[in-house]
């Protein structure tokens, strides 16, 4: 049995391609099994997590002066 780790990239992407358009469609197990096949091709390019807090390019004490709640329970004049 041919697992995921042995398919080359063309067929993992083919096939997690596949799959994608088997869950649109509404097969009961698909989005799970193309999940696993784009999680390998994720693993195999080696993507880096992104650190959102670092795409914010002001000073550090420019940030954390500025931050506010963001709700209110009454609107202050």
């Amino acid at each position: 049995m041919t697992t995921k780790e042995m398919l080359s990239d063309e067929e993992l992407e083919a096939l997690a391609s596949e799959w994608r358009k088997k869950a649109l469609q509404g097969e009961l197990h698909a989005r799970g099994i193309a999940h696993e096949f784009e999680t390998e091709m994720r693993r195999r390019a080696g993507a880096s997590f992104t650190n959102y807090d670092t795409l914010d390019l002001r000073p550090l004490e420019l940030r954390a002066a500025t931050q506010r709640r963001w709700w209110r329970f009454w609107r202050v004049n």
